[in-house]
């Protein structure tokens, strides 16, 4: 007896896409080749549900580390290539966790920092252009934190120059480092504000927790909830992955 053939709405249906996206995917490499009945009908099995719903977790935005190497995982397991695919997996899950771990090492010097462990000394303010080279950034990153409310930089009285003593660079180290782990500009705000208001505790919730008048416009406004499901994406697709190394077997 021959294998039941799926139709395109049905893989569609199965996997929760439209039926044209089940097309582009066959397009653009995503699916193992389809052949075609006389009439010249696609003839789906139950492989490329798998692989459709394979291609559907993987093709989600956001990206640690990048789109490609999950669109490679999808084309290796499209070609029959399990094993490099389930490397990639396995590479993606890597990528997502060391973003996490930056991003958690980010957080506790926020909170050294918090608890008013002072690490930059100054004898005298230092000029923007110390201050930039002292942290490794350029003066235009320092005057966009101003001019978005992460600092309040102090002036000289007579020339107006911006004058950063340790208050301002440990304030703007912190910044840098959340930045660089991540985080945006809004979450860093409001959890500056949190700061400035007293709050000097669970800073962390503050930054991945949006206020409720709050438009949250990017996945970094809660990097750490999103690097969490991005880890249990990650091992979806592991799982998705044996699972149809496993159905390969047996239908050999």
């Amino acid at each position: 007896m021959s294998k039941r053939t799926l139709r395109t709405a049905e893989v569609a249906a199965a996997a929760g896409v439209h039926p044209n996206t089940v097309r582009l995917y066959e397009e653009w490499g995503y699916l193992p080749p389809i052949p075609r009945s006389r009439r010249g009908y696609r003839q789906f099995t139950e492989a490329h549900v798998a692989q459709m719903k394979l291609a559907r977790l993987a093709l989600q935005w956001p990206y640690p580390g990048g789109k490609e190497p999950v669109a490679e995982l999808v084309r290796r397991a499209a070609q029959g290539d399990f094993g490099r695919a389930l490397e990639l997996a396995y590479h993606y899950l890597a990528n997502v966790r060391a973003e996490q771990a930056q991003a958690e090492a980010a957080v506790s010097f926020l909170e050294q920092w918090a608890a008013g462990q002072v690490a930059d000394r100054v004898a005298q303010p230092l000029s923007i252009g110390q201050a930039a080279e002292r942290l490794d950034v350029t003066r235009d990153m320092l005057r966009n934190w101003d001019r978005n409310g992460l600092l309040d930089v102090p002036r000289h009285p007579d020339n107006g120059y911006r004058q950063y003593g340790a208050r301002e660079l440990g304030r703007a180290r912190v910044i840098r480092m959340l930045r660089q782990a991540g985080y945006s500009v809004m979450a860093i705000l409001r959890m500056l504000l949190a700061f400035d208001s007293g709050r000097e505790e669970n800073l962390a919730v503050a930054l991945d927790t949006p206020r409720p008048d709050e438009e949250v416009v990017n996945v970094a406004d809660r990097w750490l909830s999103t690097l969490a499901t991005e880890e249990q994406r990650a091992l979806d697709l592991i799982q998705q992955l044996a699972a149809m190394i496993v159905a390969g077997q047996s239908r050999n």
